[in-house]
């Protein structure tokens, strides 16, 4: 009984990743940004370009189809109370209705890099903030969508 509990033991003790087990190649990440006193939260895995083409013909995402980025899991943007996003009234706290209710969808330009370093995963991030608005950068490889955040 003794050497079970100890060969038991010692199984635990061995990481994972030593019995097989492998890490997701996207990592999971979160950035958080308050506007004022609207806390806005991204939740999102980060898919890594891996020597691929990202956009346009032949890339990971097409031009002119419908991308929810991120990966493996969907992309979750999590408001303290009420904004505006690229125009639109984006409501707090409401559950995900399916894709035929999106809460939001957006039509965006996407802008080449214009000089930033290559993104090698992919980012969301924050350039600018204040007290009434933000920037909101996408960014991969050297592509980066950029949506106004404000408060409403």
């Amino acid at each position: 009984m003794k050497r079970r509990c100890a060969a038991l033991a010692a199984a635990m003790l061995v990481p994972r990743m030593a019995l097989g087990a492998q890490a997701p190649r996207s990592q999971h990440a979160m950035v958080t940004q308050l506007v004022g006193t609207t806390q806005v939260t991204i939740v999102y895995n980060r898919p890594s370009a891996r020597g691929r083409t990202l956009f346009g013909k032949g890339g990971v995402v097409p031009w002119g189809k419908v991308w929810c980025p991120g990966a493996d899991t969907a992309t979750t943007i999590a408001l303290s109370r009420d904004m505006v996003v690229a125009g639109q009234t984006l409501v707090f706290h409401i559950p995900y209705p399916g894709e035929a209710q999106d809460a939001l969808r957006l039509k965006v330009k996407p802008q080449p890099g214009g000089g930033a370093p290559f993104m090698e995963s992919l980012a969301f991030y924050f350039p600018a903030a204040d007290s009434e608005r933000a920037l909101l950068n996408l960014q991969w490889g050297e592509t980066i969508v950029q949506v106004a955040l404000a408060v409403k």
